[in-house]
């Protein structure tokens, strides 16, 4: 389990960003911010070098999850109501960074670091994309624009690399190929290389019911082995897309995604490397209702109301230290 999402005063006279945050990623990261919360608006947050060790605080929340993605790090607290919030790091005018607390409700799906284009798949000029010289009749993307050459590939018949690995790879499908593949076995071992890709996808030329309205294998077959392979394999998706145009065009949107996915991902992995990094955080303190439940199945006499009294605190505290050793 994630360590607890602490909020604290911050102890700087004069600071626009009244607020410390301690949030739980790996050993835990600092910022300070101007809210609490991002209630009605993102939230500037910047960074912090050093928890103080008198810290007075404000809040502090259990956590369900912490996870960085990209440029973004998706926080759920373990409570009913604002309960999920995302740290977005971005470039603004200038090339400084800076990083915003945001929710569903203050913000649009953030989109750091990437041009929007509709000419362009994520408004990438000239992607290279790999073809495995094996690969017969391969797609030329002549109508996208993309950069192709051809060249031996370990997985996948298309493939973006950098630095010689591929950090995305399609295996191409014909609908015999399909069936043969899921029949002799042979599919199984090409999806394992494929899931050893950060991205990776099956695309296949065809619909999904023309597959299912194979003539020389039943249609519960097929059905079966194909939901087999995606539960064995959930990173890596089987997509039908009807057309060899079309799905052409699909591998090379998730192609050009998959690159754009790669620099945010290094972006936001420096970002996040370069904030302090947090100390260990104390105990949290018992509250009132779990030294009333211990006190009640221990024969300590406590009103359901009111402060707890200092010394079924201490027996409580007392016990629980024992119980630790």
């Amino acid at each position: 389990m994630p360590d607890d999402f602490v909020i604290a005063r911050n102890p700087e006279e004069g600071s626009t960003l009244p607020y410390i945050l301690r949030i739980p990623l790996g050993d835990g990261v600092l910022l300070k911010s101007k809210e609490t919360w991002p209630r009605t608006a993102k939230v500037y947050c910047h960074r912090f070098e050093e928890w103080p060790e008198d810290a007075e605080i404000v809040e502090r929340v259990p956590v369900r999850s912490c996870v960085r993605r990209g440029a973004a790090v998706d926080l759920v607290l373990d409570r009913g109501r604002e309960n999920r919030s995302q740290f977005v790091a971005t470039t603004i005018k200038g090339g400084r960074q800076v990083i915003f607390w945001q929710t569903s409700r203050t913000a649009k799906q953030a989109r750091p670091r990437v041009d929007v284009s509709h000419a362009r798949a994520q408004g990438i000029s000239g992607l290279e994309i790999v073809v495995d010289t094996k690969e017969r009749y391969a797609w030329s993307f002549a109508e996208q624009q993309a950069v192709v050459r051809r060249q031996s590939l370990p997985v996948g018949d298309y493939a973006v690399l950098v630095d010689g690995t591929a950090i995305a790879a399609v295996e191409r499908k014909s609908l015999q190929d399909l069936v043969s593949s899921l029949t002799t076995g042979k599919l199984k071992y090409q999806l394992t290389d494929l899931a050893a890709v950060p991205r990776a996808a099956v695309v296949v030329d065809e619909r999904y019911s023309r597959v299912l309205a194979h003539e020389m294998v039943r249609a519960s077959v097929i059905a079966d082995a194909l939901a087999e392979a995606q539960v064995a394999f959930p990173t890596v998706p089987i997509m039908f897309c009807e057309t060899r145009k079309l799905a052409q065009e699909w591998t090379y949107r998730f192609l050009a995604a998959a690159r754009a996915a790669y620099d945010v991902d290094r972006f936001g992995a420096a970002v996040v490397g370069g904030l302090a990094e947090a100390q260990p955080l104390p105990p949290r303190e018992p509250t009132a209702a779990e030294i009333r439940t211990w006190a009640a199945a221990n024969g300590h006499v406590v009103s359901p109301k009111g402060k707890i009294p200092a010394a079924v605190r201490a027996a409580y505290l007392e016990a629980l230290a024992s119980h630790d050793r």
